[in-house]
């Protein structure tokens, strides 16, 4: 049996391409260049997609925003607008910050909202409400937005929305059901901003970090018509079973809103979204193809299985290994393929460990595969982070689960214990292996990507 030094060399070379890919999709999808793409001044007119504002016609521009990748965005819009911005403010992931000119900054908690978060949303609400005719709003929306902007509403409190997400996290909910509750609980999520922001004319630049890039699920909505309504929050909260759980104001909250005593959230063809435009400058579907257009020149044939990839994440790593078996099957001695992923997976929280949706599953994936030959895997999120943890991902091969044990790591035990995190640091630091990934904020937050190696 190969010993643990040679187990930790074995496949360098998938490594390196695993992680140069991974890097490429991350500048693909790199904010600054995202919204510097979507933003032109031309003969005193501000150019965006299809839309075209006369800057002369505006007393004021005032920006706002939040997210992980949102000062990022700032910047670019710093670059085109400079001084003719006349306010701006937005709330980014704590560490998330870049150094910006004309635009403030307030750094908050992610995934679970702060004080800081409330405060900030509560100044922006105040900002956009002044604004009028003459006012260009232009708002900035990236992956983690919903949390920066706790704005509950009156009766419920920032403890009781910080509750709520937090079981609803812990249960597994998607990024699509927490963000339909949420939007029932905020006065700024559910097309909310845009109401504050009326009559003004809002623009909003998005990056979408949601599976189909629905723009009332992107940030949960707060320029978008809401296509979800309480029951559907409800139904939600049903699903999971927290109807006992929740705090009882937000549970009242909803009750009320199922009965129509308190008012929905904004829906298609209301007045304070006739000068409201929404548009996505960048997405997992172009981090994917970048991606793939590096790995056809380092020599793989390439294809995009997905930009939909969801559900538990270790039940989706065994989906990807029992792929890889059939896909290696087919193959031919020496011939090289990758297949790429993106989307969003979710963890059911059993253990009391660490760790995060993407190096669940590159731990599953490995236990999965363990034995097999000639695979490997990079699922990393995007923006950076994975769960509650300062890695972005994780690297795995056929050869882990085995290099694991000789270093007396039971990886079925870190698993069970919801510990992807503790095992790869453990792993690493007694293998010298390099298998967990940590690139530090990434500028941009358009979900995961999963790339796969095989070699026939």
């Amino acid at each position: 049996m190969p010993r643990t030094n040679e187990l930790a060399r074995a496949g360098v070379a998938d490594a390196a391409t695993l992680v140069s890919a991974f890097a490429a999709a991350l500048h693909a999808a790199d904010a600054r260049t995202a919204v510097l793409g979507a933003l032109r001044i031309k003969a005193g007119r501000l150019l965006a997609g299809s839309e075209e504002y006369d800057l002369a016609a505006f007393e004021r521009i005032v920006v706002i925003g939040a997210g992980k990748a949102a000062a990022a965005m700032a910047q670019a819009v710093e670059s085109r607008l400079g001084a003719r911005i006349s306010d701006g403010l937005i709330v980014v992931k704590q560490g998330h910050t870049r150094p910006l000119s004309f635009i403030e900054q307030v750094e908050a908690a992610h995934p679970v909202p702060d004080q800081a978060g409330w405060m900030g949303a509560q100044r922006m609400l105040a900002m956009v409400s002044e604004a009028d005719v003459r006012t260009l709003v232009i708002c900035l929306l990236s992956g983690g937005a919903s949390a920066l902007l706790p704005a509950p509403v009156d009766g419920v409190t920032l403890q009781d929305k910080q509750q709520t997400t937090a079981l609803l996290l812990k249960a597994g909910a998607s990024i699509e059901e927490l963000n339909a509750v949420r939007k029932h609980l905020s006065t700024i999520k559910g097309g909310g901003l845009a109401r504050a922001a009326h009559p003004a004319s809002v623009l909003t630049l998005m990056l979408s970090d949601v599976i189909g890039d629905p723009m009332d699920v992107i940030a949960s909505g707060p320029t978008a018509p809401d296509a979800s309504r309480f029951a559907d929050a409800w139904a939600v909260v049903a699903r999971y079973g927290l109807q006992e759980r929740l705090p009882a104001s937000v549970v009242d909250h909803l009750k009320l809103g199922l009965a129509g005593d308190v008012a929905e959230t904004v829906k298609a063809g209301d007045p304070c979204l006739v000068h409201t435009t929404n548009l996505i400058v960048g997405s997992n579907r172009m981090a994917l193809e970048a991606a793939c257009r590096h790995v056809l020149q380092a020599g793989y044939q390439a294809r995009i299985v997905t930009a939909e990839l969801c559900g538990e994440a270790r039940e989706v790593a065994v989906s990807l290994a029992r792929l890889a078996r059939d896909e290696l099957m087919q193959m031919t001695p020496g011939e090289r393929r990758c297949l790429l992923f993106g989307g969003e997976t979710t963890v059911t929280v059993r253990g009391d460990g660490r760790g995060g949706r993407n190096q669940e599953l590159a731990l599953a994936f490995a236990l999965a595969v363990d034995g097999l030959r000639g695979v490997s895997l990079l699922s990393g999120g995007t923006d950076g982070g994975d769960g509650p943890t300062d890695a972005a991902g994780a690297r795995v091969d056929d050869c882990t689960a085995a290099l694991a044990r000789q270093a007396g790591l039971d990886p079925r035990d870190f698993l069970q214990r919801n510990d992807s995190y503790g095992f790869f640091e453990s792993l690493d630091a007694l293998t010298g292996s390099a298998c967990h990934l940590k690139t530090g904020p990434s500028d941009t937050s358009v979900m995961d990507v999963q790339i796969l190696l095989l070699k026939g």
